[in-house]
């Protein structure tokens, strides 16, 4: 019999929203006098940093250039460790190396799949300069003991907030309480500029190096020059790097802020009915949620209960793909990557993460979606589920 798919298009994992309003605002831009560094650039700092609670906010050219930013403000070198969480993107720990510092990988909760503040505590040594927690899928970090580790040992808390703009932890925005939180507006994230990061921060100091870093180490600022010259005068005071936003890109990212209440209601929904779908199917465990906390739901990630299932989790994966699913799975531990086994690190490092990574699959999930669109997924994966259960209900 010939293969029907649920859907007769396919659905990818995540997709930008794009309106009128967003090319408007791009248009206004090139039809004006800066399409490089002008006055979007601060207005969209600006209104993330209040949208965030923080004091001051830096925009870089992506979300990884804004973790090497953030990497250098808090003055990691060579020699030095950080620890992070393995479950991520590889940028969280290449922030690190390019600075000549060394990532150390903390094992992750089982339940929420952020680093385990526990774990965190016995990777500390003298080394340790800095924390990289990461709010995996939008869901906060154990801030509060995290917070008070980094005190215990004097460490600087960089965090990765590429998936939780918008989430909150007890109450409090994420972006308004670490040293330095990083947000990332790829397009498959909550809002985008294209490509685009940035930086939060309460910290005067941070902001200001933050700010000389992304433009080669070059500052015009006649407090901090060495020498007095004339108004064209400028200083290279060490090497920064061009990570410069653009103002095309700063103007989307503003129109885009503007709905970003209505991107996470949406976002929210959708997971919503997922868990309500999937709350009572053995084969599979849905995301375990802090009541304390408010995720922003970047990511939803499936766990598959792999000993109820006669295939693997790839004959999972291809399954939904022909029914035009577009599932991914986020994400193969760092340290297992090619590049860091060159480096040295070996399989095993962190049980649960690798255990997690085994079992997990991250459906469909973004705004532009529509009810039909998760209702497409959920029977998708009803019926892959069923077609690999390995034991089958029997009606008497």
């Amino acid at each position: 019999m010939e293969h029907k798919p649920i859907r007769d298009t396919f659905l990818p994992y995540g997709r930008q929203w794009i309106d009128d309003d967003d090319i408007e605002a791009v248009t206004r831009v090139l039809k004006g006098d800066y399409l490089t560094t002008g006055p979007f650039i601060s207005q969209f700092e600006q209104a993330i940093a209040d949208y965030a609670g923080a004091k001051y906010a830096v925009s870089f050219a992506n979300g990884t250039s804004a973790l090497h930013g953030a990497c250098f403000a808090a003055g990691i070198i060579e020699g030095d460790e950080v620890i992070t969480s393995p479950l991520t993107f590889a940028a969280s720990a290449n922030c690190v190396l390019y600075q000549g510092g060394k990532p150390v990988f903390a094992d992750v909760d089982e339940e929420t799949y952020n680093i385990d503040p526990k774990e965190i505590e016995k990777k500390i040594t003298n080394k340790t300069k800095a924390i990289i927690p990461v709010d995996f899928t939008g869901q906060p970090a154990s801030w509060d003991e995290i917070t008070a580790i980094a005190k215990k040992y004097d460490l600087v808390v960089i965090e990765d907030a590429a998936h939780a703009l918008g989430a909150s932890y007890k109450g409090n925005k994420v972006g308004s309480f670490s040293d330095m939180t990083m947000f990332s507006f790829h397009p498959v994230k909550h809002i985008t500029s294209g490509e685009g990061g940035m930086v939060t921060t309460n910290n005067k100091d941070y902001y200001e190096k933050l700010l000389q870093f992304r433009s080669h180490g070059i500052t015009r600022e006649p407090s901090k020059l060495t020498e007095k010259q004339g108004p064209w005068y400028y200083e290279m005071q060490f090497l920064g790097f061009n990570y410069r936003l653009t103002d095309i890109q700063a103007a989307l990212g503003i129109s885009q802020l503007n709905k970003i209440n209505r991107f996470l209601e949406l976002r929210r929904k959708y997971s919503s009915m997922y868990n309500e779908a999937f709350k009572n199917n053995s084969i599979v465990k849905i995301p375990y949620q802090d009541p304390n906390n408010s995720s922003s739901w970047h990511l939803y990630i499936l766990r598959l209960n792999l000993d109820q299932l006669t295939g693997t989790r790839e004959d999972i994966f291809n399954a939904l793909l022909k029914e035009n699913i577009g599932v991914n799975v986020h994400y193969i531990p760092v340290y297992l990557l090619p590049y860091y086994r060159g480096l040295g690190y070996t399989p095993g490092l962190c049980p649960k993460a690798e255990k997690l990574y085994e079992e997990f699959i991250t459906l469909p999930l973004f705004p532009a979606m529509n009810e039909k669109d998760v209702r497409d997924v959920i029977d998708a994966v009803e019926k892959v589920l069923n077609q690999y259960r390995k034991f089958k209900e029997v009606i008497l």
